[in-house]
């Protein structure tokens, strides 16, 4: 799989600063743009696709419905759409009609803990690896610079859904069909009975219905995003010992979460490479049922030095997981180990642990090993491992 190298979310400081002062004038007034009305002009766009070319409204001058989706990565909403849009564009690609997917939502202005539904989030560099998860074979495009064309559009949450006919006025606008996000056959799709009517020279009976999935993340919105880092930033981080009876209590898991175990040691490149993207982990799926807890390999000696490390990388416990580390009767997130034997720490969590670090591990609810991994993770790969872990 390929490594997507993500940014760590302190960042979003020093970029709101500089973006705040060139927001689009939407942003500026925190307004969301009205939907486009039925009848109007399609909007004229220039945007980059995940295939590195530039398209265009004229790009698809063939096609007799161009429809556009505005999608995202990381919705749930999106995600449950993905194949359902793809099995679209596959029935009605020889009749003409062309299936563009969009993303408008800006990854700044997101919150980490909208991010727990998906592996990806919603950069331009995460749309490819999304697409290719889902087998899309059309077209996907990024509006997320400026969102000038989702603006144009009025687009309010991801998916939602215009038809523009052979004229390229709007004939329907609203969401896919009615299964949000279950999976399986679709009772009711209203794109499929757009394309039907217009292929057939009708109207269409219900040309606009409520789009149904998470909001654009309109940029805007990156002033709450700074806020919350922020707040995060405010949390103390704290760090206990471990010694093996407190190893097998973790081990035993009785959170009922899905427990992300790390490995590490500050003198570890990788280790510390990598922690970064575990604390985003971690904080993408606080809203789940996830816990993070980090194990130091450091000496006892050094626990000023990994408590400092820990502090810098902003390793604290949300308030939503601690009612979970309460049950087990735990005081922090964070540990090191206190024994001069690293066996019997291997013994009580992971006895197939060669000592390598780094080393992270994928407990069930139920205390089932669910995955290990003794590299510098990846951080789709670990997300798509945690998902698989939540029921």
């Amino acid at each position: 799989m390929k490594r997507i190298q993500l940014t760590y979310r302190p960042y979003m400081k020093r970029i709101s600063f500089l973006l705040f002062p060139i927001l689009s004038s939407l942003a500026l007034a925190n307004e969301v743009p009205k939907v486009l009305p039925i009848g109007s002009p399609m909007p004229e766009f220039s945007l980059s696709g995940i295939d590195r070319k530039t398209h265009t409204e004229k790009t698809y001058t063939e096609s007799k419905i161009l429809c556009i989706i505005f999608t995202s990565n990381h919705c749930p909403d999106s995600v449950a759409a993905a194949s359902r849009m793809e099995q679209i564009h596959k029935d009605y690609k020889e009749k003409g009609v062309a299936v563009v997917a969009v993303s408008s939502n800006n990854p700044i202005a997101l919150r980490p803990d909208e991010l727990g539904y998906s592996p990806y989030g919603d950069s331009f560099e995460e749309m490819k690896p999304f697409a290719d998860s889902h087998g899309w074979t059309f077209p996907y495009l990024y509006d997320a610079k400026d969102q000038k064309f989702a603006t144009e559009c009025g687009a309010q949450s991801t998916p939602h859904v215009f038809v523009f006919d052979s004229e390229r006025k709007l004939r329907y606008t609203g969401r896919m069909d009615d299964a949000a996000r279950a999976s399986g056959p679709v009772e009711k799709s209203y794109l499929r009975d757009a394309f039907d009517a217009l292929l057939a020279g009708k109207e269409i009976q219900e040309p606009v219905t409520r789009s149904f999935g998470c909001s654009t993340k309109w940029l805007f919105k990156a002033e709450s995003v700074v806020k919350e880092q922020e707040a995060w930033e405010e949390i103390p981080v704290t760090l206990d010992e471990l010694d093996e009876a407190l190893a097998k209590k973790i081990r035993e898991n009785k959170s009922g979460n899905v427990r992300v175990i790390n490995f590490w040691s500050t003198t570890c490149g990788p280790c510390v490479a990598e922690f970064p993207d575990l604390v985003d982990t971690y904080r993408r799926f606080q809203n789940r049922d996830v816990d993070f807890i980090s194990i130091s390999m450091d000496p006892i000696e050094l626990k000023p030095k990994v408590q400092k490390f820990l502090e810098s990388r902003h390793a604290a416990l949300s308030k939503r997981t601690k009612p979970s580390m309460d049950k087990e009767e735990r005081t922090s997130n964070n540990y090191i180990w206190n024994g001069k034997n690293p066996d019997k720490l291997a013994e009580a969590i992971y006895p197939k642990w060669t000592g390598a670090l780094p080393l992270t591990v994928i407990i069930s609810p139920e205390g089932e090993i669910l995955w290990t991994h003794s590299e510098q993770v990846d951080v789709v790969e670990i997300r798509t491992q945690i998902l698989k872990g939540i029921k």
